[in-house]
């Protein structure tokens, strides 16, 4: 597997990048045209799990040198991805006189993607930070 970049930061993580910009559309495109009904129930649930899912990535990454805590955070993540996928999924099926299909149906895209690159960031994360022992040594001199 061929990697484009070193990763420096979470901010380097094209899932934390998807998540970020697709919670920002979802708060401003998707949740206020929601109707006032729905204040307590999806609008809140959506921007909730939704606005959860980039700093669950964050704080994983802070602890990516303790593999079970990264991997409960991604499996945490991968959870709020999962429900922010239903959320969609209701107000596309009740709402969807609201809202242009195309939209609902890049986000829903945009969140699977995301939990099939979690799930694989933890199982190839060990791999993937770990510096061949010769770079190792380089690094010490």
């Amino acid at each position: 597997m061929e990697y484009k970049s070193k990763i420096k930061s979470f901010k380097d993580l094209e899932v934390y990048q998807n998540t970020y910009k697709a919670s920002i559309i979802i708060c401003k495109e998707i949740i206020s045209k929601l109707p006032p009904e729905e204040r307590y129930n999806l609008k809140d649930q959506l921007r909730r799990s939704c606005t959860s899912i980039p700093p669950l990535i964050a704080e994983g990454h802070a602890k990516r040198h303790q593999k079970k805590a990264f991997q409960k955070y991604l499996e945490d993540s991968i959870g709020e991805i999962n429900e922010t996928i239903v959320h969609l999924s209701y107000t596309r099926d009740l709402y969807s006189n609201l809202y242009n299909p195309k939209l609902i149906t890049q986000l829903l895209d945009i969140y699977d993607k995301s939990a099939r690159q979690s799930y694989n960031l933890i199982a190839v994360w060990d791999k993937f930070s770990r510096k061949p022992k010769d770079e190792k040594r380089n690094d010490i001199r």
